[in-house]
Order: structure tokens, then C-alpha cells, then sequence
């Protein structure tokens, strides 16, 4: 298996969890170590996966200011409601007539970038 990851770490496992998994519908590939130690790895079987490791407190806010996380999800419209569901802010932006970007914040401030091609 080849794949190639991304590590962020994250005050708390189970609220960013909650919105890769569940709202951005990235799969939990492993999820393993001690609490308040554990690691995570979501993304597909093979390709780009996201490591999150727990970091409790010790997370500097906003964590990393400079990093954007990029995803293209299959489904932008239902993702877009799910969003306005949970009162998760999004900032629009449309470089041009076929790309449609939104920029919105994870639970622990790192940026999350959602690219919708027209």
C-alpha cells in the first residue's frame, strides 16, 4: 500500500473527528494509542490520507495560520447545507467562471479549503 499523508495536530480527537469524518465523509482508516495520545488516519485506501494527532491544550490558536487543507467533495450542494446546518461559516470565493472556492475554519482554527469545479 502507497499513500502519502498530511499531519495536523488537534485539541480534541473526537470533535475533529466529527467534522472530517462525519461532515466531510473522509473514511477513519486506523484510529490507535492511549488517550489523550491517540492518532488517527483518515482518507482512502490509497492516496492522500490526514493523520490527526490529539495535542490536548497544548495547540497554539490559531494553530497554524499559513496552512490550508484542500478537499473536492463529491457532493459540494449537500455538503454546503450540512454546513448551514451546523451554523459552520463559509467564505465564497470564484477565481473564475468554472472554479468556485469555499474557505471555512475546523474545529481548531486550521484552515479548510472546499474547491467545487463548474
Amino acid at each position: 500500500m502507497t499513500f502519502t499523508w498530511t499531519t495536523i495536530r488537534v485539541r480534541d480527537l473526537d470533535q475533529s473527528l466529527a467534522f472530517y469524518h462525519d461532515l466531510l465523509g473522509l473514511p477513519i482508516q486506523e484510529r490507535f494509542g492511549p488517550p489523550g495520545h491517540e492518532i488517527a488516519m483518515l482518507g482512502p485506501e490509497e492516496g492522500t490520507r490526514l493523520e490527526l494527532i490529539a495535542a490536548g491544550e497544548d495547540l497554539p490558536s490559531p494553530p497554524a495560520p499559513t496552512l490550508s487543507l484542500g478537499f473536492a467533495p463529491e457532493d459540494m450542494g449537500q455538503l454546503l447545507a450540512a454546513l448551514e446546518a451546523r451554523a459552520i461559516p463559509t467564505r465564497p470565493m470564484s477565481p473564475n467562471p468554472s472554479l468556485q472556492f469555499y474557505f471555512l475554519d475546523d474545529p481548531d482554527g486550521y484552515t479548510v479549503q472546499l474547491v467545487e469545479y463548474k
